[in-house]
């Protein structure tokens, strides 16, 4: 598929996006998002790929939805932009499989809200995230006040939008917004290698364990550990269960 703001490869079982709007820092327009929808939608059904990673080309990973394209826009059409926006990230949320962020750089606004749509995030020590909308008398649209309270509490996220402060990569592990902070220039290759080794366990496993994650997440104990229930027994039903146990006993490699 070709592309004009994004790139597109896939590595053995990996797929890696890449944003490529350097120019603009990545922005995210319309055109861009579509590109973005199109993408996770052919990695989605791609065999090939276990994992995907998104990360960003120069020195932003996204530095937020794009301003110029923004400012005009009624109100009528800014929620149907926000609702756009978050139908692409709740597409990449809901994937069956796992999307690993590469934060290399500035991701702010969507940026930040494109990352928390990720399972894991990855920063670049030189990575800043952050909600800044307010500073433009907007709020987050692409579910940043949903997403960012749920991975870092209720108080942290109303500090960070409410003064639209950007914090450092360090700041941002120490609070849970990202799983780890790694050298810029070995941000690609940790990702590609935490991706490697997800690829590397049971398919089946790793798409019903992160389904019954989110599912879980937003539901009662009870309802949660009922859903773990179902697709625990689900893993055997798919015979995946059975020659992962035997492969541990008989001591080789399993054949998924």
């Amino acid at each position: 598929m070709e592309f004009k703001n994004i790139i597109v490869e896939i590595k053995e079982k990996v797929g890696v996006i890449k944003m490529n709007r350097p120019n603009a820092m990545n922005a995210l327009n319309t055109e861009t998002l579509q590109e973005l929808s199109k993408a996770i939608s052919h990695l989605s059904d791609s065999d090939d790929v276990r994992v995907i990673i998104i990360t960003g080309e120069g020195k932003a990973f996204v530095a937020g939805a794009d301003i110029a394209e923004m400012k005009d826009m009624s109100g009528d059409q800014a929620s149907e932009f926000s609702k756009f926006g978050q139908g692409v990230f709740n597409n990449i949320a809901k994937l069956e499989k796992p999307v690993i962020a590469g934060v290399n750089g500035f991701a702010l606004g969507g940026g930040c809200e494109l990352a928390l749509a990720c399972d894991i995030r990855i920063a670049s020590e030189k990575a800043k995230l952050g909600q800044p909308e307010v500073n433009l008398g907007i709020i987050p649209g692409f579910a940043g006040t949903q997403r960012l309270s749920r991975l870092v509490g209720t108080a942290k996220a109303k500090e960070l939008i409410f003064t639209g402060d950007m914090v450092n990569a360090q700041t941002a592990y120490s609070i849970g917004l990202v799983n780890r902070v790694v050298p810029a220039d070995q941000l690609m290759d940790v990702c590609l290698e935490l991706a490697n080794k997800i690829a590397s366990k049971g398919p089946v496993a790793v798409k019903l364990a992160k389904k019954v994650i989110n599912e879980g997440i937003q539901a009662r104990l009870d309802e949660g550990s009922a859903y773990e229930s179902r697709d625990f027994g689900e893993c055997f039903a798919s015979g995946e269960a059975k020659e992962g146990m035997s492969a541990f006993l008989e001591k080789r490699k399993p054949n998924w």
